[in-house]
C-alpha cells in the first residue's frame, strides 16, 4: 500500500531571499540531522542573468535501522538525489528527491516548494508532500515501512527548527537582510563589478548588513514583527492548511495527523466541490478512527448524508422542543469546566424516561438529543474564540440520584440505546469527559446493559462516582471551578435545570399514535432513497404537459458509482407491479428501486436520450436541471457504472476488477429529490447535467475555505430550486447578489447559471 504526506503550508514571517540564505547552510551537511551524513554535487546549471540556478545533490544518508535489516540489505547507507530549482526571479524554490538505493524495490518521492505569502510579500510559504510504495524488501516490508515513516516524521518535526536555527545564526553575524534578484542591466556598476570579482555563493554575495539596510528604508523590525503588517489567519489556498491555524483552532497534531487531515479535506474538495464540513468536524472523524482516513471517510459520508436526509442543519431554527421536553426534561447547559468546554447537565434519577417516551414517543426524544448535540458544537466554536483555544468537546455532567428500577423500563432502555448509537455514529469524538455522579447500586444493571453500545475511546471518558465520593479528592472540583458547581450538588451556584418529575398520566399517548408520530417526525424529508443494482436500475417518470418545463433534482450518491441519465417518450412506459417480487420493482432495506422502460423498448425508436450521461462518483451530490423541449414522459434513470474494459482486449483491467469489488453485491445507493418548476414560472435557458457539484450541510459554514459554497447550503432543495427559477426569469439580479444568497463573491453556483436570453 502507498503511504502518502501532506504538510500544512507552513509560514515563516521573513523574506524569500532570507530564507533561501538560510537553506543554503544546510549543506554539504546537517549536524541537526544526524542521518545526514553528506551530499555532493553531481550536476548544476545557472542562467546567464543569474535568475535560475539548478543543483543536483546526491546526499547520503545512515538509516537507524535494526542491524539485522541493514546486514540483509546489504548496506549501510541510503542515497537519494535532491534536485533543487532556484528561480530567483519568480522567488520560487522547487525541490525533488527521489531514493537512488532499492529503487527497484522501494519508491520513495518527495516534493517541496518554497514560495512568496500570496498576502504579505515579505513572508515565505512552504509545502512539503511525499510518497512511499514498498514492493519488496526480502520479505520486511512492514518493518522497513514503518522505519521510513518513522525516520520522515523526526525530520519533519526538525524542519522549521533547521531553517529557524540558521536564521537565527545569520542574525548573529549581522546578515538580516538579502536584497532582491535584479536583471543585470539595473544593477548598479560598482555592485556588477564586485559581484564579479569576488566569487561566493549566490546567497552569500548578495547580503547587506542591517546598515545597509535602514539605507534602503527597510528595517529588519517592519519586516519580522507582526506589527509590519497585519497577520492573517489563514492565508493559503482552498485546498490547504496553515500551520498556524491548525495549531490554533484544532490543536497540536502531529505530521501524519496533519497530512491526514489535508489529504481527508482535499478529497472531500474535489468530490463536494468545494463544499466541506469544518475542520473541525473532519478531524473528530479521524480521531474516531485513529486517523485511518479509509475508515473516516466512509463514517464521515454516511453521516453527512444523513444530516441532509433528515435536515439536521436547521434543527435548531425550525424545531421547537414540545412544552412536555421543556417541563419535564432534566437537562441543560451549565457554564464551562476548567478546561473551558460547555458543560451539559443531565438529571437523570429525576427525569421520568418513561413517562417522556409514552407522552412523546422515541423519535421526538431523539430528535431533541440531536438538538442538545447542535447546540454543543455551537457552544465549542463560540468557546474557542472566547478561550483563544481549539475547544472541540464538551463535558457531560450526570446526576443519578433517584435512579431505579423504573428507569430499566424496557422501552426506555430501547430509546436510550437507539439515541446512543445514533449520536455514536454522527457525533464522534464531541464528549470530551462524562461525569457520573451518585451513582445508586442499581447503576451496574444500566451500565451492563448501555455500555456494549458505546465506542471505547468515549468509555474511556467516563468517571463515575458512587454516593459523596466526588466531593473528595479527584473529584468534581479537580474538573469544575468551586464557583459553578450546581447547588444541588452542594454547590453555591443556581441551577437553571428542570427538576424533571413524573409526567402526568393524562399526556399519555396511545401506542397508534405515537407510531404515527414517529413517522411523520422522520418522514418530513424531501428526499426518497433508491437503491441501483448491477443489471437493475432505478428509474423515476415525470409527465411533462407543457414544453419548456423545467426538471430539476438534486441527489447524492451515497455509495458506489453510477450513471446518470434523461430520456423522453411519447408514451408511457408499464408502471411496476405492486408485487415486490415483480419483474419491474424489487425493495430492499436500503431503498427501492423502480425500473420503468421495458426490456423490448429500443433506444432510438421507443425513447429518445435527451442529455448526455453523466458519471458520477461515490459521495458526489449533484444538483442540475433540464428544460424540456417536448410534451410527455421523461424518465431520469440511476444506473450501475460498469468499469470500462481495456481498449486492446475485451478483458478488463485489474485495477477496474479489484475496483468493482469495493461495491458490494454489485449495488449502489441514492439519495433524491426531483420538482418540476412549470413554463410560466420559467424564461430563458439553464445548462443541465453540467450542474452544480454542492456538499451535504452547514457543518461547512465556517470551514476556512469553504465560504463559497455555504450559500448553496442556507436555503431548502425547494426553495433552492424556485429561486433559480426566479433569478432565471429575471426577477433577481444575479450581478446585484453574487449568489443566491448575496454572499458578495463568486460561488460555484453562480457558474451553472446562465444569464437569462
Amino acid at each position: 500500500m502507498v503511504q502518502k504526506y501532506q504538510s500544512p503550508v507552513r509560514v515563516y514571517k521573513h523574506p524569500f531571499e532570507l530564507i533561501m540564505a538560510a537553506y543554503e547552510r544546510r549543506f554539504p551537511t546537517c549536524p541537526l540531522i544526524p542521518m545526514f551524513v553528506d551530499s555532493d554535487v553531481v550536476n548544476e546549471f545557472k542562467s546567464e542573468d543569474g535568475a535560475i540556478h539548478v543543483i543536483e545533490r546526491r546526499c547520503k544518508l545512515d538509516i537507524d535501522a535494526p542491524r539485522l535489516l541493514k546486514k540483509i540489505a546489504g548496506v549501510d547507507y541510503v542515497y537519494f538525489v535532491q534536485k533543487n530549482s532556484l528561480n530567483s526571479r519568480e522567488r520560487t524554490l522547487h525541490i525533488e528527491a527521489h531514493n537512488e538505493t532499492f529503487s527497484n524495490r522501494v519508491i520513495i518521492n518527495e516534493f517541496c516548494c518554497y514560495t512568496v505569502h500570496p498576502e504579505n510579500e515579505d513572508w515565505t510559504c512552504f509545502e512539503q508532500s511525499a510518497s512511499l510504495d514498498i514492493k519488496s524488501f526480502f520479505g520486511f516490508e512492514s518493518t522497513v515501512e514503518k522505519i521510513a515513516m518513522k525516520q520522515y516524521t523526526s525530520n519533519i518535526k526538525k524542519g522549521k527548527e533547521i531553517i529557524e536555527y540558521y536564521l537565527h545564526q545569520l542574525e548573529e553575524e549581522g546578515i538580516t537582510f538579502v536584497p532582491r534578484w535584479m536583471p543585470p542591466s539595473l544593477k548598479p556598476s560598482s555592485e556588477i563589478s564586485s559581484s564579479s570579482a569576488s566569487r561566493k555563493p549566490a546567497a552569500v554575495s548578495t547580503v547587506v548588513t542591517p546598515d545597509t539596510t535602514q539605507k534602503e528604508g527597510q528595517s529588519s523590525e517592519a519586516l519580522g514583527s507582526p506589527s509590519g503588517a497585519p497577520e492573517p489567519v489563514v492565508g493559503t489556498p482552498d485546498d490547504k492548511l496553515d500551520a498556524d491555524y491548525i495549531k490554533r483552532y484544532l490543536g497540536d497534531l502531529t505530521p501524519l495527523q496533519e497530512s491526514c487531515l489535508i489529504r481527508l479535506r482535499q478529497w472531500l474538495q474535489e468530490t463536494h466541490k468545494g463544499k466541506i464540513p469544518k475542520d473541525e468536524h473532519i478531524l473528530r472523524f479521524l480521531r474516531a478512527r485513529d486517523f485511518n482516513i479509509d475508515k473516516a471517510r466512509e463514517i464521515m459520508c454516511q453521516s453527512l448524508t444523513w444530516r441532509k436526509q433528515h435536515q439536521v442543519d436547521y434543527i435548531l431554527d425550525t424545531w421547537n422542543p414540545p412544552q412536555v421536553l421543556q417541563d419535564y426534561y432534566a437537562g441543560g447547559w451549565h457554564h464551562h469546566d476548567k478546561d473551558g468546554r460547555p458543560l451539559y447537565v443531565l438529571r437523570l434519577g429525576q427525569m421520568d424516561t418513561k413517562g417522556l417516551v409514552r407522552a412523546l414517543g422515541e423519535e421526538a426524544l431523539l430528535r431533541y438529543v440531536l438538538s442538545i448535540n447542535e447546540e454543543g458544537l455551537r457552544r465549542c466554536e463560540e468557546n474557542t474564540k472566547v478561550f483563544g483555544r481549539p475547544i472541540s468537546s464538551w463535558t457531560c455532567l450526570v446526576d443519578l440520584e433517584g435512579l431505579n428500577m423504573r428507569h430499566l423500563w424496557r422501552p426506555g432502555v430501547k430509546a436510550l440505546l437507539r439515541i446512543i448509537e445514533v449520536v455514536e455514529a454522527n457525533y464522534p469524538e464531541t464528549l470530551g469527559r462524562l461525569l457520573i455522579l451518585r451513582a445508586p447500586r442499581v447503576f451496574p444493571v444500566l451500565w451492563t446493559l448501555v455500555s456494549p453500545f458505546i465506542d471505547d475511546n468515549t468509555r474511556r471518558k467516563f468517571l463515575i462516582y458512587a454516593g459523596n465520593d466526588y466531593q473528595g479528592p479527584g473529584g468534581l472540583l479537580d474538573y469544575i471551578d468551586k464557583e459553578i458547581i450546581p447547588d444541588f450538588l452542594s454547590g453555591e451556584c443556581m441551577c437553571e435545570v428542570p427538576e424533571g418529575g413524573l409526567v402526568p398520566k393524562s399526556l399519555y399517548r396511545t401506542a397508534e399514535e405515537l407510531e404515527n408520530e414517529d413517522l411523520k417526525l422522520w418522514t418530513e424529508t424531501i428526499y426518497q432513497s433508491a437503491s441501483v443494482f448491477k443489471g437493475a436500475p432505478h428509474e423515476i417518470l415525470i409527465q411533462i404537459v407543457d414544453a419548456s418545463s423545467v426538471i430539476t433534482w438534486d441527489f447524492d450518491v451515497c455509495k458506489g458509482d453510477i450513471v446518470f441519465n434523461i430520456y423522453h417518450s411519447k408514451r408511457s412506459p408499464q408502471m411496476p407491479k405492486k408485487d415486490s417480487l415483480g419483474a419491474h420493482s424489487i425493495t430492499s432495506p436500503g431503498g427501492n428501486n423502480v425500473q420503468l422502460i421495458d426490456r423490448v423498448w429500443q433506444l432510438g425508436r421507443d425513447y429518445s436520450m435527451v442529455e448526455s450521461p453523466l458519471i458520477c462518483k461515490e459521495g458526489e451530490s449533484v444538483q442540475g436541471s433540464h428544460v424540456t423541449r417536448w410534451p410527455g414522459f421523461y424518465i431520469l434513470q440511476w444506473k450501475f457504472h460498469n468499469m470500462p474494459a481495456c481498449a486492446a482486449t475485451n478483458l478488463p483491467r485489474v485495477d477496474d476488477v479489484l475496483a468493482s469489488l469495493q461495491v458490494s453485491s454489485h449495488k449502489c445507493k441514492v439519495m433524491y429529490y426531483t420538482e418540476v418548476i412549470g413554463s410560466e414560472d420559467f424564461r430563458g435557458s439553464m445548462t443541465s447535467l453540467e450542474s452544480s457539484h454542492s456538499g451535504f450541510s452547514q457543518l461547512s459554514a465556517a470551514t476556512t475555505s469553504s465560504s463559497q459554497s455555504h450559500c448553496s447550503s442556507m436555503i431548502s432543495s425547494s426553495g433552492f430550486f424556485a429561486y433559480l427559477s426566479r433569478r432565471c426569469a429575471g426577477l433577481v439580479s444575479r450581478r446585484e447578489t453574487g449568489c443566491v444568497v448575496g454572499c458578495g463573491r463568486d460561488c460555484a453556483l453562480q457558474d451553472n447559471v446562465p444569464t437569462p436570453m
